[in-house]
């Protein structure tokens, strides 16, 4: 009888411990995580722009509605949020991509700018903030990257058994968004002109 008395707690740990109990709130929370820092990497291009316009703008008067339309898009695209509740609802996903597609475009529009003034291109604060622009691009990039593992993890362990018991029964789950390229041909490299 004693023996019963350990095995059935034992039993029932087990059984919890396989049924997706603690897995699937760590796995949310490494959702929410991800998404934190592409917002983090967001924040970071935004803060960043303003110092790299107004350092163009010193060199590149003549070229003013590039410059606007740069600071516009980024006005528009840090308006824009999302929370981690909106991750599964896919309209709200695809706003903000729009909103963050929106100042990419605009910041292409500004490199090409920029080569076709070389005279901006020797200036050293220029090269540094454009740099620092590139590296932010690259880490948006892998944010973006890592979140969708870490949504695809998610969406994978809700999905399969033993976690898909506990996931509707106990906890409600509904797969999260991951990002999706939203420009038509987006495989395909740009092609730059002059």
């Amino acid at each position: 009888m004693r023996a019963l008395r350990i095995a059935l707690p034992l039993l029932a740990a087990l059984s919890l411990s396989a049924c997706g109990f603690n897995t699937i709130p760590t796995k949310e929370e490494q959702v929410n995580a991800s998404w934190g820092e592409v917002e983090n990497q967001y924040q970071r291009r935004a803060d960043l722009i303003p110092n790299l316009v107004a350092t163009v703008q010193g060199y590149a008067k003549q070229e003013q509605d590039v410059l606007v339309g740069v600071t516009e898009a980024r006005a528009k695209a840090t308006q824009t949020t999302l929370q981690p509740g909106d991750l599964s609802d896919p309209a709200k996903v695809a706003a903000f991509q729009q909103a963050q597609d929106g100042l990419s475009s605009a910041l292409s529009r500004l490199m090409v700018v920029v080569e076709k003034y070389p005279d901006l291109k020797s200036n050293q604060n220029f090269l540094t903030l454009q740099s620092q622009l590139e590296g932010t691009e690259n880490r948006i990039s892998v944010a973006r990257r890592d979140y969708n593992q870490s949504v695809q993890a998610y969406n994978t362990e809700i999905r399969t058994f033993p976690s898909i018991v506990a996931a509707k029964t106990i906890y409600g789950s509904k797969p999260k968004e991951p990002f999706k390229a939203t420009t038509a041909n987006a495989e395909q490299a740009p092609q730059v002109k002059f």
